[in-house]
């Protein structure tokens, strides 16, 4: 092995699948928002009933909208991960407990929403639905990080 093989070992996979998922999620997100923020016509949803979803009670929290909640919480996933693939920071157990916590949080909050749909509002939004999906395999995704949390120097 060279010096630079050592210093450089392979990027952890899951978080390269991290990074591109949470910037799909993203625009996801960022077009609800977007929607949201009155800075789009009417929201065009091929699939469900988007209007319908977006214009209940449960879109915001504390008047924030839940799709502002979606593109914080992806671009921070999204940052984490891609911190975690720098040279210096592969093996580290913050970056591996922050990205296991954020996916853990956000396929939870999800979960929340995806019920609210199902149960209450009674509608489905194709977005909303598709982030749900893509929440979820960024924490599929996540779960190799729990090793490098057991490792007192973390694993690469």
């Amino acid at each position: 092995m060279t010096e630079v093989d050592e210093v450089v070992p392979g990027a952890p996979l899951n978080r390269m699948l991290v990074s591109v998922l949470s910037l799909i999620g993203f625009f996801v997100a960022l077009y609800l928002w977007a929607h949201n923020a009155g800075l789009t016509g009417p929201i065009i949803c091929g699939v469900g009933d988007c209007a319908t979803v977006q214009s209940s009670e449960y879109a915001r929290i504390g008047g924030v909208p839940v799709s502002a909640i979606g593109v914080a919480g992806y671009v921070a996933l999204f940052v984490l991960s891609m911190m975690g693939l720098q040279p210096g920071r592969r093996s580290s157990r913050a970056i591996a407990a922050l990205l296991l916590s954020g996916s853990t949080f956000g396929v939870a909050f999800s979960a929340y929403l995806t019920y609210l749909e199902a149960a209450v509002i009674q509608a489905w939004c194709q977005y909303c639905v598709a982030s749900a999906i893509i929440i979820t395999l960024i924490f599929f995704a996540t779960l190799p990080e729990i090793p490098r949390l057991r490792s007192p120097e973390g694993a690469a």
